[in-house]
């Protein structure tokens, strides 16, 4: 059963030490998991440039920064939404709106909304009010979070012991995992009837869903 507490991350200003090398461990766990690589791949089978890309929670902007090189995706058509402020580096024509996700009234219109190691931050029911606010013009969602077993928490260990994480990383990687998904957890959270939906789990503890209408 997940289980769903407040991370650390969460809890430390933007500019504080700690949650700036978390932030960075942050991206080599994306880049050792795969998931930049995996986003980008799935937003170019997509095969427009002219489908509106919304992403939520952006973090540090670097997953848009990849999808911009990679994929048919640019920043003109990208609108992105996080807690935290823009990065320094974030384009002027790309849109980035500086909000909590579940107060945010309407979801602005976008064909392909992706989230990447996002959703489990959230309960259930938090999970169904955001289901019933994805825009109609939304035909593809594309998510990427931890995988919930034991495996993964014993190699999330493992890492932070090889790689040196900070407490941060480390206290945060856990609770990410045990609060992650299987099988059609998350479609269900979200209530997304209609929907095909596939679903993914990688060796390395990613747990993927594109679903498409």
């Amino acid at each position: 059963m997940r289980q769903v507490l407040p991370e650390l991350l969460d809890s430390l200003s933007h500019d504080d030490p700690e949650a700036m090398r978390s932030r960075g461990e942050l991206r080599l766990v994306n880049h050792i998991m795969g998931n930049y690589r995996w986003v980008c791949k799935t937003i170019g089978q997509m095969g427009s440039r002219d489908y509106r890309v919304l992403e939520l929670g952006a973090g540090d902007g670097t997953l848009a920064r990849r999808a911009w090189a990679e994929s048919a995706a640019y920043p003109a058509r990208w609108s992105a939404i996080d807690f935290a402020p823009a990065p320094a580096d974030w384009p002027c024509e790309a849109i980035w709106q500086q909000k909590d996700l579940l107060t945010f009234a309407e979801l602005p219109d976008a064909e392909i909304i992706i989230a990447n190691l996002f959703l489990h931050q959230f309960h259930d029911g938090q999970l169904a009010a955001l289901g019933k606010r994805l825009p109609a013009s939304c035909r593809t969602l594309i998510t990427c979070d931890p995988a919930r077993h034991w495996m993964y928490s014993l190699l999330g260990r493992l890492l932070s012991v090889v790689a040196r994480f900070n407490r941060v990383t480390r206290h945060d990687m856990q609770l990410s995992i045990r609060a992650g998904f299987v099988g059609d957890e998350l479609a269900a959270a979200l209530v997304l009837q209609g929907w095909k939906i596939e679903v993914s789990h990688t060796i390395l503890g990613a747990y993927r869903l594109v679903a498409t209408r």
